[in-house]
């Protein structure tokens, strides 16, 4: 099967997923697609919303369709980093072995991630950027693909250890959960109050993930569209000599090289589920919102003045 053919099998396979996972998940077309895109990336993501929005049904049924071992980690503020890695039990024999933890799987759900101390957020984020563990000088290598999901309460900030922006930076997307429309509320309250169950099917193999990663890095990028994804990156530093006035007025920490290079490996995604054999800047512009959303930190004044964060990525892109 050539390249093309191999396209082709992108787009059906992700129509295929969404129509699976939609017999679950009513509404939230461009989370499930975001999270998609993150997975063909080799990317992870980190969901913020409120309580009761299907965040953790919605990861449950996303592994469902790719035939996945999947792991929920609910974390809490007394859980150490050996609670998720694993740790070295002494077996009968007298000998130590390595009894592995719930991050040895493919999809790992990292629920409220926030409410853990930062010792174990940072042996979770490790795990991340590594794709192995070390633990008593030994390193094992975590299953492939492997991706980490983690939900975050953007409400009751009390007892929480909220992620600092260089470990945020380990997500490609920051997707934001919001609540359903009236008539996609009306389907939920349907379908979760009656006995209708909805059985979901694999759609889609480890081996052929592992393969449309690889085929989706070597979609070609015209130069212009790298040019642009960088221009858009490059305008939300405030301390370049060329930064827009608004970026001065509104921003204090820009994006660095990690968002250039996510949004190009997005817009390659984000193309190939549309049939297309290479990106332009309507899909960098597709990609930017989530990428982008928890790279920039807003001044003072941008929250005294009501400026979202999205109102000035909006900005960066059309500029």
């Amino acid at each position: 099967m050539n390249e093309v053919e191999s396209l082709k099998q992108v787009r059906a396979k992700y129509e295929a997923m969404r129509t699976e996972i939609a017999k679950v998940i009513i509404g939230q077309d461009k989370v499930v697609e975001e999270l998609l895109i993150s997975i063909f990336s080799r990317g992870h993501s980190l969901l913020v919303g409120v309580p009761g929005l299907a965040k953790t049904l919605l990861v449950n049924t996303i592994a469902q369709t790719l035939g996945l071992s999947f792991s929920r980690i609910q974390f809490t503020p007394d859980l150490m980093p050996s609670d998720i890695i694993g740790s070295e039990v002494l077996g009968e024999d007298r000998k130590f072995r390595f009894v592995k933890g719930p991050l040895f799987a493919n999809v790992v759900l990292a629920d409220e991630i926030n409410r853990t101390p930062p010792k174990t957020q940072a042996a979770l984020l490790e795990a991340m950027q590594e794709r192995s563990v070390t633990t008593a000088g030994q390193s094992f290598k975590l299953p492939a693909p492997f991706f980490v999901l983690a939900t975050q309460n953007p409400i009751e900030q009390e007892g929480t250890y909220p992620l600092p922006e260089a470990q945020l930076d380990r997500f490609m997307f920051n997707i934001w959960v919001d609540y359903p429309s009236f008539a996609e509320e009306v389907e939920v309250v349907k379908s979760t109050t009656s006995s209708m169950n909805h059985e979901v099917k694999q759609v889609i193999s480890a081996e052929e993930i592992l393969m449309f990663q690889e085929l989706i890095r070597k979609i070609p990028v015209a130069d212009n569209v790298v040019e642009y994804a960088v221009g858009v990156v490059g305008r939300s530093r405030p301390n370049e000599n060329d930064a827009p006035e608004y970026t001065r007025k509104y921003i204090s920490w820009g994006a660095g090289p990690r968002a250039s290079q996510y949004l190009i490996i997005g817009a390659k995604c984000h193309a190939a589920m549309r049939g297309k054999l290479s990106p332009d800047i309507e899909d960098v512009k597709a990609v930017a919102q989530p990428i982008l959303r928890h790279r920039i930190v807003r001044n003072y004044q941008a929250e005294a003045e009501g400026m979202g964060i999205e109102s000035l990525i909006e900005r960066l892109t059309e500029a």
